[in-house]
């Protein structure tokens, strides 16, 4: 059986097997029998099994024909006391950023400007003390 799930905004965890697809808000619909009917193609429905899709029924804008034809398929209720409650993300620890770097911009520009003019030093030294022949 292959479980969708379309309800208010609790995730559930979705039973797989080859025989039914089920379909909820806040209750489970068994929707196999409608795969090949379904207007949007049986990839629409496949594609929101496992998980809550809630979001994705209420995105197309079904007809109120469609809300009737869900009595149809009811299969039973959620039970929201087995859904898992949404974890908080907690971004890791990051290493404090030194935004003071004049040090090491002072050495970078010294490691640059010091052989120039170590090398200006020497072609001023070689052009003056060239003699003339």
């Amino acid at each position: 059986m292959i479980a969708l799930a379309v309800k208010a905004s609790v995730a559930l965890d979705i039973i797989n097997s080859s025989a039914s697809t089920h379909l909820s808000l806040n209750k489970v619909y068994d929707v196999t029998k409608f795969l090949e009917d379904h207007p949007g193609g049986d990839e629409v429905l496949l594609s929101a099994t496992g998980k809550d899709a809630s979001d994705d029924f209420e995105d197309v804008g079904h007809s109120s024909s469609a809300r009737a034809m869900m009595d149809e398929f009811y299969v039973g209720d959620v039970d929201t006391t087995t859904v898992p409650t949404k974890t908080q993300y907690i971004a890791p620890k990051q290493p404090h950023y030194n935004q003071d770097k004049t040090s090491e911009f002072v050495i970078k520009l010294l490691q640059f400007l010091v052989p120039l003019v170590i090398l200006g030093v020497a072609v001023g030294i070689r052009f003056y003390t060239k003699s003339s022949a």
